[in-house]
């Protein structure tokens, strides 16, 4: 939760474009307008959609921030202009949006935070796939890897979380009827993104998610002896995954997330970049990262070492690429092997390099 004298954060989730986000933060805004609320309208994106832009009604529509960028010029959210004004409460769509390089952040949700520090109410749209901890599954869902990312601690922050849901004939029947997408657009959405299924799935996700939200805000005493989970990864593009999938075992559980890697052998620059990936995406997750050497033949025992120190509970590791022998299919030496034998009173994941697993 936000530090004592931040805004309150409410954010309305839908499971894919159109199911209605910004239309009812819209309907609701003039609701609390017209009970006297000073409510104003930071940021809204109607994509053309004349059925959502007659919604902003009466409401305040503050100046946007106009950015030149390689001979364009773009708007973005003005920080300054909201912070400037301070209304009650401010409405900012699409909490994933990345800035135009020359902004003061990178991302629209920095944006949000810098307002919500200031003591204004936020209230922001975002769709499920958006989520990074849940990047696999929707990967593995819709076939795309979406590229504009929100982390789950902008989630943890929010005060409300409003589940905004249709039903995917509902979802189609408002793109064939050319409320989504422009005309040109709607036979490839059809064929790719809206199918039935791959909206059904992304629907499930996301009433699951609100769901989960809700547990964890009802149980949300604090929990005197926490668990603590160890997630072992190198430094390749699986360990996202496998940090992603530690990470919501750990959220629901109320456990301390570890992030350990095991380097055995020196790293080309490539390799180091990756490293410096897989670190930022741990320092997201509030996870502790922690960086080991060890010679091909001892990686099992330094996972031991490092689990047993930590005593945690719970170990997540990845299925060696070189899947062939051994006791578990897995040529020798192999660490999973060593962590079985030796890691007492630790449950062991292992989660599959295969896409398929995404979906687990």
């Amino acid at each position: 939760m936000p530090n004592e004298g931040w805004g309150r954060l409410t954010i309305y989730v839908g499971a894919a474009p159109g199911v209605g986000k910004t239309y009812k933060m819209l309907q609701d805004a003039n609701d609390w307008l017209a009970r006297g609320v000073d409510v104003v309208a930071g940021f809204i994106e109607t994509h053309g959609r004349r059925e959502t832009a007659d919604q902003i009604g009466r409401l305040e529509v503050l100046p946007r921030k106009r950015i030149n960028y390689q001979g364009h010029t773009y708007e973005e959210l003005d920080t300054d202009a909201v912070i400037r004004r301070r209304p009650a409460v401010v409405l900012i769509d699409e909490l994933a949006h990345s800035n135009v390089p020359g902004s003061r952040h990178a991302k629209r949700y920095e944006d949000i935070e810098d307002i919500l520090r200031a003591g204004i109410d936020v209230v922001t749209t975002v769709n499920i796939q958006h989520l990074e901890s849940l990047q696999d599954k929707v990967e593995h869902i819709t076939g795309v890897k979406v590229r504009e990312r929100v982390p789950d601690r902008i989630m943890d922050l929010a005060d409300e979380i409003k589940l905004i849901d249709v039903t995917p004939q509902t979802l189609q029947e408002r793109l064939m009827n050319g409320q989504i997408y422009a005309p040109d657009k709607i036979e490839a959405a059809l064929s790719h993104f809206f199918q039935p299924g791959k909206l059904s799935a992304l629907r499930e996700l996301a009433l699951l998610e609100v769901a989960d939200d809700v547990d964890q805000r009802l149980g949300s005493a604090e929990v005197v002896h926490p668990e603590r989970i160890l997630v072992c990864v190198n430094y390749r593009p699986h360990s996202e995954k496998l940090i992603r999938r530690g990470w919501r075992i750990a959220d629901r559980l109320k456990a301390e997330l570890y992030v350990l890697v095991v380097v055995t052998e020196p790293l080309s620059p490539d390799e180091q970049r990756d490293l410096e990936r897989i670190r930022d995406l741990s320092r997201q997750f509030r996870a502790t990262f922690i960086l080991r050497s060890a010679d091909q033949r001892n990686v099992g025992p330094v996972i031991v070492e490092v689990a047993e120190s930590l005593r945690v509970s719970q170990i997540v590791i990845g299925q060696p690429q070189n899947a062939r022998n051994g006791p578990l299919g897995w040529t020798s030496p192999n660490p999973i092997d060593y962590v079985l034998r030796h890691a007492e009173f630790m449950d062991l994941h292992v989660v599959s390099s295969t896409r398929e697993s995404s979906a687990n």
